[in-house]
């Protein structure tokens, strides 16, 4: 259950104005950091386990709720291929579980000695990877991001404020809420992720201008629209990309069935998403390994090759 609650079109939202309650969000994020980034590896691996147990056990939950984001989805004319991103089932949930559990069994990053620096009288200086602090995390459309966003933060000893999009925003709000159940149970602050309950835009504006200090490092991830926002407009450090290359390349000396398998995965796995492979390149054979191959085709599999070579759309 989200502790910063509104009301808005009959729905639940934060009391009193947007930025009022975003500064709130702000200021129990950064006290929130100040725990996480002292939790051990223990506690923080424990809330991640816990919470893919809560997934798990919130399957039907889930998808009950994804009904209603889809519903709204598909009463707002959006494409087949918005709903497929945004469609939650038993296999997405399950796999969604299961990405906590391999986060929590990644090396703890914090602590970690990145490099030491003896001077000549013998002082030690050593350069130690520590927690950022508190990561506003900007997304759109897929509810899983929400359980990976939220996960990686904390494993890194990070408070996370996500604010997801508004087509997952019943998605989200439940799987938020199976994140908060694993941080109860390690006992660790359940600010650590903080979900922005509204769908008011004014939350992105509000979290661009980082919340008064308390956000130190700000996280987009979708369109080239709301990364060029995010760059534009944030007052903060962001980590953002651009475009993403989606390309697989064949080289000449491959082996032609694991590049068929790789090439047939990057696209057909799941077509909807922004992973899915645009553009294939394949190298040109050359002397005598070109000759070879072409002799042990048929018409039929030289044929299938040259089309395997045009562009993926």
């Amino acid at each position: 259950m989200d502790k910063f609650q509104l009301i808005q079109g009959g729905r639940r939202e934060p009391p009193g104005d947007v930025k009022t309650v975003m500064r709130e969000i702000g200021a129990a994020a950064r006290k929130a950091a100040r725990a996480l980034a002292l939790a051990s590896t223990s506690r923080k691996n424990a809330a991640l386990m816990a919470a893919a147990a809560a997934l798990r056990a919130s399957v039907s939950q889930l998808i009950e709720a994804n009904g209603s984001d889809i519903s709204e989805a598909e009463a707002a004319a959006a494409t087949p291929a918005a709903v497929d991103r945004l469609r939650l089932d038993s296999a997405r949930i399950e796999a969604m579980a299961a990405s906590l559990e391999d986060i929590a069994a990644l090396p703890d990053p914090v602590g970690r000695i990145l490099a030491v620096f003896e001077r000549p009288n013998g002082l030690r200086i050593e350069r130690v990877a520590t927690p950022l602090g508190v990561v506003g995390v900007i997304y759109e459309s897929r509810p899983n991001v929400t359980a990976d966003a939220g996960a990686l933060c904390l494993k890194a000893g990070n408070a996370a404020i996500l604010r997801g999009g508004s087509d997952s925003f019943h998605s989200s709000a439940l799987i938020h809420a199976c994140l908060v159940e694993g941080l109860r149970s390690a006992d660790l602050p359940e600010e650590a992720i903080i979900r922005v309950p509204t769908r008011d835009r004014a939350a992105v504006g509000e979290m661009l201008s980082g919340l008064e200090g308390n956000i130190d490092v700000l996280v987009p991830r979708g369109g080239k629209s709301l990364v060029a926002r995010v760059q534009e407009e944030a007052r903060v450090p962001v980590f953002a990309h651009l475009e993403g290359v989606v390309h697989v390349y064949i080289d000449g000396f491959a082996d032609l069935e694991k590049a068929k398998a790789i090439v047939l995965n990057s696209k057909m796995r799941r077509t909807g998403v922004c992973g899915a492979a645009e553009t294939l390149l394949v190298a040109q054979l050359r002397g005598q390994r070109r000759r070879n191959l072409a002799r042990r085709r048929s018409p039929r599999e030289r044929s299938r090759r040259r089309r395997l070579a045009h562009r993926i759309s």
